[in-house]
């Protein structure tokens, strides 16, 4: 059982073998939320809800793995990047709904970027939510940071939009 969790803690080799895991880890999940929307045409909506249930099994998840690698965050626990990925994409549904075009993967990029600043600079809220107890702290931080980059990004698509108009 221990094995199971920390391979599903650490999403298998991508978290224990690959160099910078979180990133590998949020590439991993941008990576399947870009087939689901533009490979299956799934809605943002969708992927997003259907990722919250993976979320809250990150909380005992990731809880467990702090335990058994004894060490509070551990940087190769990588569930939490992964699984708040689809959060980031929220505000931008509207364009997974029209045809693709080099637009569409300018801004998860973007999404991307914006989500690995957030969660490897940790401004003061994030930093705070870290000291939650275990795997809330672990998950929690990465959701904050997803939010912060899914406000950033509404706010560039917005701003964006009214020089068009």
């Amino acid at each position: 059982m221990n094995k199971t969790v920390l391979f599903l803690a650490t999403l298998g080799p991508i978290g224990t073998k690959l160099p910078a895991p979180g990133t590998m880890g949020s590439l991993f999940g941008t990576l399947l939320f870009t087939l689901f929307t533009l490979g299956f045409g799934w809605s943002v909506q969708v992927i997003a809800l259907s990722f919250v249930p993976l979320f809250l099994i990150g909380i005992p998840l990731c809880s467990r793995a702090e335990i058994l690698l004894d060490r509070d965050d551990p940087g190769e626990v990588i569930w939490d990047e992964f699984t708040v990925i689809p959060l980031v994409f929220l505000p931008l549904s509207s364009l997974f709904e029209k045809p693709i075009t080099q637009e569409t993967f300018v801004w998860i990029v973007a999404g991307f970027m914006l989500f690995r600043f957030f969660d490897i600079s940790k401004p003061w809220i994030i930093r705070s939510a870290q000291k939650l107890p275990r795997g809330l702290g672990v998950m929690v931080d990465d959701l904050l940071a997803a939010t912060a980059s899914a406000g950033v990004l509404w706010g560039a698509k917005t701003f964006s939009l009214s020089f068009l108009s």
